[in-house]
This record gives structure tokens, sequence and C-alpha cells, in this order.
């Protein structure tokens, strides 16, 4: 019935408003590194009365599809049960752990070594992926989030990932590129990447001689991001609201562009008429309040990590470099990712 965001940190609830949830402002009681979800979960019940019941969705497990989350309500409102939790099936041969300075050997758990099988001949164990929780108000109540009536959603293997440690990431990451949901729309491969030079190919610092001339500072790894952006068939075009022509041409980077831009967003709106894309084909990376409106346009829209706040809440993603020190050639990275994607889903 609603989608909240259960959080004490001010920055989660920006961004859980701009998507549509709700926010629900955790105390601190419940915000230590030892707190569970179900003290979260029972504090948020304490503020609304209203709610019966409660599906904890983990934001580990990023291969979630919204048809698990309606099979698992069906379950609970129209088939009785009081808690659901997600499962999934798992072929692998389990030994007993020996400690060290233990006088004994490891025995087999769920195998008999004298029988030994093939794991895919097995029908294999079913194990919890913390993928989601689904439960009634009443056992919540009572400190429980799996009880009375219980039922297992066995989720598909694919779909089944859970982000615990540092090198979780990268394998998720990829298992999303192939297996995660992007809504219903198809994706589009991006033809078009706009970049506000000022703060993004550069740092945005402009030093000056004693004779009067400008000079600027670039990456060497953003000019590489663009040549292979151009190489995968990607045009790149680059704005700025200063005239910086001769710094481009001393680039020498063969983009066409546009300095002195007034008004940035009839630039890129120019742009992508001219080359009869749809905004999904177009990213643009900005930086500054005058790229925003861009950003909320284009279909992927980036910034670097020292953008400012209000560019920062209007771009899809954040990127860890800093402007004119490669967050084009990370951003570049990201768009790589989604065209991995596109072809995924063509495939399939």
């Amino acid at each position: 019935n609603s989608i909240w965001v259960s959080t004490d940190h001010d920055e989660i609830e920006k961004v859980a408003k701009q998507f549509g949830a709700q926010v629900h402002r955790r105390s601190p009681e419940v915000s230590q590194d030892s707190s569970t979800s179900l003290e979260a979960i029972r504090e948020f019940l304490n503020h609304h009365h209203e709610v019966d019941i409660v599906g904890n969705i983990q934001a580990t497990s990023p291969c979630l599809h919204p048809s698990d989350l309606i099979k698992v309500a069906d379950l609970i409102q129209k088939e009785g049960f009081d808690s659901v939790f997600s499962v999934v099936r798992r072929h692998q041969f389990r030994w007993s752990e020996v400690k060290k300075g233990e006088n004994k050997t490891t025995e087999p758990q769920n195998l008999n070594p004298a029988k030994r099988y093939r794991r895919q001949d097995w029908p294999g164990e079913l194990y919890e992926n913390g993928s989601f929780y689904f439960a009634k108000r009443h056992l919540i109540e009572k400190g429980y989030l799996q009880g009375g009536k219980m039922a297992y959603y066995e989720m598909r293997a694919e779909h089944s990932v859970d982000i615990d440690i540092d090198i979780d990431w990268p394998i998720a990451e990829q298992r999303v590129l192939s297996f995660g949901y992007f809504g219903k729309e198809p994706l589009k491969e991006v033809k078009l990447l706009a970049c506000s030079i000022d703060g993004c190919l550069t740092n945005g610092r402009i030093y000056v001689t004693e004779d009067q001339k400008e000079m600027v500072s670039y990456d060497y790894r953003d000019i590489v991001g663009i040549d292979l952006l151009k190489k995968r068939g990607i045009q790149v075009r680059l704005i700025s609201e200063r005239d910086c022509s001769k710094t481009l041409l001393a680039m020498q980077l063969g983009c066409v562009a546009k300095v002195s831009a007034t008004n940035k967003l009839q630039v890129l709106e120019d742009w992508q008429k001219d080359m009869g894309l749809s905004w999904k084909e177009v990213a643009y990376l900005g930086n500054e309040e005058s790229d925003v409106e861009c950003l909320k346009k284009a279909g992927m829209s980036g910034v670097p990590a020292d953008a400012c706040a209000v560019a920062q809440k209007a771009a899809s993603y954040i990127c860890k470099s800093n402007g004119g020190c490669g967050a084009v050639r990370e951003f570049a990275e990201h768009i790589f990712l989604l065209l991995e994607k596109v072809n995924s889903a063509r495939k399939q």
C-alpha cells in the first residue's frame, strides 16, 4: 500500500523522496551498528498503526523483481500465511568444521562420500537469501519476522544476489546487468554524451599567467574515455558557459562543442532533435546548477564527486572521481555497463 525507507541519514532521505518513497526517520536507538532490521520495523509500526502487513525488502539484494513481491503478497493476503521469506536452492556439500586444536576429524553433513553423486544430479537444499521477509503485524510485535503459518518463496538463482562484503559488489553489478529489473520500458543504447567542460572535463580551475594567458588542466584518462566512447559509436559533444574555444583547440578532441552557452538545456534539446534521438539515448555529465535541467531530461545523467548539491540530487549516477580527475572516463565506463545490459536483453 505504501513504500517507505527507514533511515537516519539526510542524504538517503533526499534520494528516497526523489524516487517517490516516503521516509520514516529512524531514532538513534535503532540506528546503531548492532541494530537489527526487526528493531527498525517494530519502531516503524509503533508510529503506523494502520499497517497490517510489512514486506521488508533488503537493499543488499539488487536483483529482486516486482513479480516476486506480487506473488509473495498474494501468499499472505489470499492464502492466509502469516509470514513468507525468500530462499534460493544451493548445490553445495557441507562438512563439519574442525577448529584448531580439536582432536577430531571433519564429517560430511549432507552427503555420503561412499555414494557421492554429481551435484547437478542432486536436488540441492534451500537457503535463506536475505532478499525479503514478509510478516503480519502481530508476529512482528512479538519479536518475529518468521513464525505462525510460514511459507518460503524460492527465487531463481540468477535473481538471488546478496551483497555482504566488498568483493560481492562487482559480482552483483554484473548480475544486475544480466538479470536485473530496469522497468517496463525497453532500454535504449546511448548515442550521445553531452559533457560540461568546466568542472567535468576540467577541474574548473583557471590559471592565469603574468601575461594574462589562461590555462586549464585535464586528466588524460578522460581523453581516453572520450576516444573509447567514439569507438563504440557514441558521439561526444561539449558545452560551456564561457568562451573556451582556444582551450578546446589546444586539446584537439575533435568533438562538436558549444561555448558561451547561455541556456544549456536549449543547446541539448537542439542536439537531441538534430540527431533524431529520444531522451533515453542521451547521456549528460554536468556539475553545476546550470546543468540541473539537462541532468533531469537525459536518459542517463551523471555528476563528478565534487559537483554541487543540487546537481548531485538531479543525477542518477555520482562518480567517485572529481571533475578533471577521471570523472569522464568513469562515466564512460558506466555507459558501457548499460550497453552490456542492452546487448544482454537483445540476446534473451
